[in-house]
């Protein structure tokens, strides 16, 4: 059974320019122990994804759809319960923890914060809990004592965890945990997650630009462009065989490790993700695809299957009536050549 149901989310924006749609239609689902990956170019609606399933959009953003957390919609709870929900069932790490921890406050008070909220404990016994949860996130319990400014980036990466695992919370959301950190304390701070989903059972939902950070430590991705998923499936399969053409795009991005030749061949993706205001029709990505065909510009798209466990909004894809398949960038005449050899 699955811990997390995002059913046909609808995010929407209204400001001076009109409304601006940020996700548009996104279903998702995670069981616990699970991890599910959410990758795609800044501004595709990963953050306000993200922000949607616990309520923490600001005041006039219309949100639409259902968000099932243990078979309760959150976005249809009162108050008083969505505050019960928070931290203790599902939590989430914010992305720049400089900015999401108070300056003034010693880090040992803000991570038992949620601890005094939620459980009836005096001041005392949430602070011991405080200095139990940094030494498990690999902190030392004199820390507690400390103010943000105190603490290097990783570390206070590994302050937001802590908080997050405060109340044991059965969901995690982390939010591009690892912006912004060297690779080895990324490293550090990944093995970390993938420690506490495997000990706690919970599920964790990851969302990063880093598509090959996500096909390391997820057993699924979804790939997002213009508010929608564009490719799901298996993490590994994603990364190494799309079937998007802009899940390719961001794979090829990144060098082969060990291939010198690929570090001379830098592949990339031209032009910009689409003004929210202003999404073109069909398939939204049609405008930069480097394997558009006539129709993209009109057919509806959608997530048609694309193998098992795969699913991909492209007309190329072998689920979608009458495609012409897609793999890797190739055309009709190499794909018929590869299958025949």
């Amino acid at each position: 059974m699955s811990l997390l149901e995002i059913r046909d989310l609808a995010v929407t924006y209204h400001g001076s320019r009109g409304d601006i749609p940020a996700v548009r239609g996104v279903n998702l689902a995670l069981a616990p122990g699970e991890t599910l990956g959410i990758a795609g170019e800044s501004g595709c609606g990963k953050s306000s994804l993200a922000l949607a399933m616990l309520r923490l959009l600001p005041a006039g953003t219309t949100v639409d759809g259902q968000v099932l957390v243990d078979g309760e919609n959150v976005l249809g709870m009162s108050w008083g319960k969505l505050r019960a929900v928070r931290w203790a069932g599902a939590s989430i790490v914010f992305q720049g923890a400089m900015h999401a921890l108070n300056p003034v406050h010693r880090i040992g008070r803000q991570v038992a914060e949620p601890i005094l909220v939620h459980e009836r404990v005096g001041v005392a016994a949430a602070l011991r809990r405080a200095e139990d949860l940094l030494t498990q996130v690999g902190l030392p319990a004199w820390r507690a004592r400390s103010y943000p400014h105190e603490l290097s980036g990783g570390q206070r990466q590994r302050v937001m965890i802590a908080m997050a695992l405060a109340c044991s919370p059965r969901l995690v959301i982390a939010d591009e945990a690892t912006t912004a950190l060297d690779v080895m304390i990324q490293a550090q701070v990944l093995e970390l997650l993938g420690r506490l989903v495997a000990e706690r059972d919970i599920a964790l939902l990851m969302i990063s630009h880093d598509l090959s950070v996500l096909s390391a430590h997820c057993r699924r991705l979804a790939v997002m462009y213009a508010g929608k998923v564009v490719e799901l499936g298996p993490a590994g399969s994603v990364f190494a065989d799309p079937r998007h053409p802009y899940a390719a795009a961001l794979s090829s991005a990144f060098p082969t490790v060990g291939d010198l030749a690929s570090r001379g061949r830098p592949r990339g993706l031209g032009g910009d993700p689409p003004d929210p205001t202003d999404i073109p029709g069909g398939c939204p990505f049609h405008p930069r695809c480097p394997v558009v065909l006539p129709e993209c510009s009109s057919t509806p798209v959608e997530l048609w299957p694309a193998g098992p466990e795969r699913a991909a909004a492209c007309v190329r894809v072998e689920g979608y009536p009458g495609a012409r398949v897609y793999v890797d960038g190739a055309d009709e005449a190499d794909e018929r050549s590869r299958r025949t050899r």
